[in-house]
């Protein structure tokens, strides 16, 4: 053997019995309290680990059950456990000065509790502050152990790592005040050239509760020593098939939900967050008791949000239902609990056709059959007050629609005054209004005036509850000529002459005949029942004004006994 190669397989060997045996001749163990109080000073929590071990070809350090303290103020228990750690060092500085320089930090199958309170703070905002509560306080390193990048005194820990990755983890999301909480598997976090004082691009990917996707990319930093959560961000947004209903964000019962299809750009410095791109939500619903719409909701939106006031503006912005566009603006405030919005939906000259499949999200079934064509919808409503019990108020009206499959003259039959009446198939709306008011409890209908061509004029109110039960108190003014189906109008007398404006003394023309009526049962099946005693008086004197006037004024007698009078108009006429 030439001397040559003798040396070289005397080196190979050397070589060999160093990467066998030096895992054991270094002491690793003793830059254990290094870390955790480096790591605890960082993040400003305490930091825990078990016994750690030494890979020299892998140049790593390993810890076993990793335990991150949560802010005391949310919880007693973990922020952040992992059954391992990797710490990536530089080898040559940990063998022959052991000094700890890391490169990388590899945590796998951590799992991470984010918590807010009432006051709609969330536990990892304290994360990164110097002071913060828990933060176990720095040990001086052991004999030997000489740590770069100490910050001076009274400064922010210096902080950096080339790379950080959570691999396959867990995020359980929920209120300090709930026990519920909602999971986020197979959580992917990576970020390099990570610093307190430099930008570092970084991605964060989950799969979400009930189904669908999440992706955050872009460039986070420098680090807020004070706040993480006002750490500026420039990143793109995505998210796909997000359950509203799933999410930990919104509390159970509001009767919200859907699938939320997100695109978006988030740009946050100096404390104020901007975020800007469309989403889509299919199956939407908005109140508990309603179906989930049939089509789609777009909106094409843009806010800031200004970090320190947990406050934000809702620019203008556009929601498409169709061809259907309305236009949003207004604010909303996440300092609580539940999030709270004072929003401005105005939408006018809307195709009425688009909106139809979307009425079964607040609550509100076409008859069974019917379908909207043609015609226009207008509305101005306001969603106001926090999420978990969002109340929708305003006016809307639709006009010259073709309400097709619905034949009122046969839902109105039971209505003996009506007996004969022909609409048609079909029913024509040449106009219809009303107040609304949308709340988890159902629909409220006032000032509801409505002209039918075929029939006349309808006044009335009420409501529609979360079963979608309806109990409406109405007025029918029946137009020129249709009285004459009433045959038994004479049985009523001069009472009906005077109710209606068109007896002596009268003091208002009336060109009908007003029946009043309830209406029942569901917006699916309505019911047309006859009300002789209970609604007139009010309702007659509210919303025919003139004519209720008549009503109080019938000879002295109490409204309720004058309008018994016109009981003859609901029975059957003898043969």
């Amino acid at each position: 053997m030439s001397p040559k190669l003798r040396n070289i397989l005397i080196v190979v060997g050397v070589v060999i019995v160093l990467l066998v045996i030096a895992p054991f001749l270094i002491p690793v163990n003793q830059f254990k309290p290094t870390i955790e109080a480096k790591a605890s000073e960082a993040l400003g929590r305490k930091v825990q680990m078990g016994n750690l071990s030494f890979s020299l070809l892998g140049g790593s350090l390993s810890a076993e059950d990793l335990v991150v303290g949560d802010d005391p103020k949310f919880s007693q228990n973990a922020f952040l456990t992992a059954k391992k750690i990797n710490v990536g060092v530089q080898v040559m500085p940990l063998i022959f000065s052991r000094t700890l320089n890391v490169t990388s930090v590899s945590i796998k199958n951590p799992q991470v509790t984010l918590l807010h309170n009432a006051s709609g703070l969330w536990n990892y905002s304290s994360i990164g502050g110097s002071a913060g509560a828990g933060a176990a306080k720095p040990q001086a390193a052991p004999s030997g152990a000489a740590p770069s990048g100490a910050a001076p005194s009274g400064a922010a820990p210096e902080f950096s790592v080339e790379k950080l990755s959570l691999e396959d983890g867990t995020i359980v999301v929920g209120s300090v005040s709930n026990a519920k909480r909602s999971t986020y598997d197979h959580v992917t976090v990576t970020a390099s050239n990570m610093s307190s004082h430099t930008k570092f691009p970084f991605t964060v990917s989950a799969d979400l509760p009930g189904g669908g996707k999440f992706k955050l990319d872009g460039n986070a930093g420098p680090l807020d020593s004070a706040d993480a959560s006002m750490t500026p961000v420039d990143a793109k947004l995505t998210a796909s098939s997000l359950n509203l209903a799933a999410t930990g964000f919104l509390a159970p019962g509001t009767g919200l939900g859907g699938l939320l299809d997100l695109d978006a750009t988030l740009a946050s410095a100096h404390g104020e967050a901007q975020t800007k791109g469309n989403a889509k939500l299919s199956k939407a619903l908005f109140v508990e008791g309603g179906s989930p719409a049939s089509v789609p909701l777009n909106v094409d939106f843009e806010t800031k949000y200004d970090m320190a006031k947990q406050s934000g503006m809702l620019n203008p912005s556009s929601l498409k239902i169709g061809n259907a566009v309305a236009h949003l603006s207004g604010t909303y405030n996440t300092g609580g609990e539940a999030t709270v919005v004072n929003i401005k939906v105005d939408g006018q000259n809307m195709p009425a056709p688009d909106l139809g499949s979307f009425l079964p999200a607040i609550g509100i079934h076409l008859p069974n059959g019917s379908s909207i064509q043609g015609g226009t919808l207008s509305t101005s409503l306001n969603l106001t007050g926090p999420t978990d019990n969002l109340v929708t108020s305003g006016n809307a009206g639709i006009y010259n629609v073709h309400l097709a499959g619905f034949d009122l003259g046969s839902k109105m039959s039971s209505l003996s005054s009506l007996a004969g009446l022909k609409t048609g198939k079909d029913l024509e709306i040449e106009k219809l209004t009303s107040n609304l008011r949308v709340a988890r409890d159902g629909v409220r209908a006032d000032n509801f005036d409505a002209v039918l061509p075929a029939l006349g004029t309808v006044v009335g109110a009420g409501t529609i509850d979360a079963k979608n039960n309806l109990d409406f108190k109405m007025v029918a003014t029946l137009k020129n000529g249709l009285g004459a189906v009433a045959s038994p109008v004479s049985m009523a007398g001069g009472a009906l002459g005077q109710i209606t404006g068109g007896g002596s003394g009268g003091g208002c023309k009336n060109s009908g005949l007003a029946v009043p009526f309830l209406i029942q049962g569901t917006t699916a099946d309505p019911k047309f029942v006859p009300d002789v005693g209970g609604l007139a008086a009010g309702m007659l004197k509210s919303q025919l004004g003139c004519a209720g006037s008549a009503v109080t004024g019938l000879k002295g007698q109490n409204p309720t006994q004058s309008l018994g009078k016109l009981g003859g108009l609901f029975k059957k006429p003898k043969p």
